[in-house]
């Protein structure tokens, strides 16, 4: 997906609303469990309830690994679903990728080959080399000598997209403070020093930023270094980041925001009606959000 492409979706909405698929089996509703594909059909449920609220779809791969090869068949087959039945959908996979360079390329053709997500965030700390071959990376693998309904190249072929990096920046845990807001001698901080520099590596139409929605004013100073680019803001909702705040120092004329929220969405209910009310809660932050769409 273009950057054009994601601006007209998001005021085609009214909403910018990232919604995170951070599945967890020991939160889901217990009649879920008794599923083929527990993963799957709880992921499957919530996207039906919310797609019509949220312009992207960010699965957590941690929560995916954890259950090795069944949870990555249920990953690929959210990624499938999601391209098959809503191709409007920003699909972000939250890897939190970075290595050497030979090894970044084989996580690029995964993600962007094999799987053919938009998005794959990265870990900026090893440099240049480790982060390039995502954003240089080609649309398709060169070809996979593997076969079968699982694992044929071509689910990863023939669709044209443009493929983002999302680049941590500045989060939103206790320990960013160890690194991030570290200062060099001449006063800039580290998390400014890694926007900066990677501005020579992409642009705003393949390079986005990972912004902790509780750093509040901060916003103002990734702004004065990436004023255009789009970030990706998780922290809303069980975290307590404020939208208001985010959209008030973070929202640029092209919107430039993706707010994700995930608990508090996806595990708003654990009864029989749990996707009805994460539609419900999804709904309210897309409502919030076009009150401040329409208010910039």
């Amino acid at each position: 997906m273009t950057r054009q492409e994601l601006i007209d979706n998001i005021r085609r909405k009214q909403s910018f609303l990232c919604v995170g698929l951070d599945t967890d089996l020991q939160k889901v509703p217990e009649h879920l469990l008794t599923e083929e594909d527990p993963i799957f059909a709880f992921n499957k449920a919530i996207i039906d309830a919310t797609a019509p609220y949220c312009v992207a779809y960010k699965p957590n791969l941690a929560f995916y690994e954890a259950f090795g090869v069944k949870g990555l068949m249920a990953f690929e087959k959210t990624v499938k679903y999601l391209k098959q039945h809503y191709p409007d959908q920003f699909i972000i996979a939250d890897a939190k990728r970075g290595d050497i360079g030979n090894t970044s390329k084989m996580y690029a053709r995964t993600f962007f080959g094999e799987y053919d997500v938009d998005a794959l965030t990265v870990a900026p700390y090893m440099g240049e080399d480790s982060v390039t071959p995502f954003i240089d990376s080609p649309q398709t693998p060169s070809g996979s000598p593997l076969k079968g309904e699982n694992c044929s190249p071509s689910s990863g072929e023939g669709r044209g997209r443009n493929h983002w990096v999302i680049l941590l920046a500045l989060t939103s845990n206790k320990g960013s403070l160890d690194f991030q807001l570290t200062e060099d001698k001449n006063g800039e901080r580290l998390f400014e020093k890694v926007i900066r520099k990677s501005r020579e590596w992409g642009n705003d139409e393949n390079l986005m930023y990972v912004v902790g929605a509780t750093r509040g004013e901060l916003f103002q100073d990734i702004r004065r270094v990436a004023p255009k680019a789009f970030l990706l803001v998780p922290g809303i909702g069980a975290q307590g980041g404020s939208l208001e705040e985010v959209c008030r120092y973070g929202m640029i004329e092209d919107i430039g925001l993706l707010v994700n929220s995930s608990r508090a969405i996806i595990y708003a209910d654990k009864s029989e009606n749990f996707a009805q009310v994460a539609a419900e809660k999804a709904k309210e932050v897309a409502l919030q959000m076009a009150e401040l769409l329409n208010s910039k």
